[in-house]
């Protein structure tokens, strides 16, 4: 699997950030998600985008949140 998981090109809508190799926002994956959809119904609706793909997101923005409560809580304190 190629190492980039997300791609942001102003040529690719604008800038939005997508999967890698695909047109398919990377919004969609948490807008399936908070509706209850499943990451294999995702998959299904997005033929593009590797379950590999989907599960490095994720892994991405659980470090990010980590990252930022910490720092959230640093400046809190």
């Amino acid at each position: 699997m190629n190492t980039r998981v997300i791609n942001i090109d102003p040529e690719i809508l604008g800038g939005t950030p997508v999967f890698f190799g695909t047109r398919v926002p990377i919004k969609n994956l948490f807008d399936y998600l908070e509706t209850g959809d499943t990451i294999g119904i995702f998959l299904e609706d997005f033929e593009g985008v590797s379950r590999e793909q989907v599960i490095k997101v994720l892994e991405m923005s659980q470090k990010l949140i980590e990252t930022s409560s910490n720092i959230l809580n640093e400046n809190t304190a």
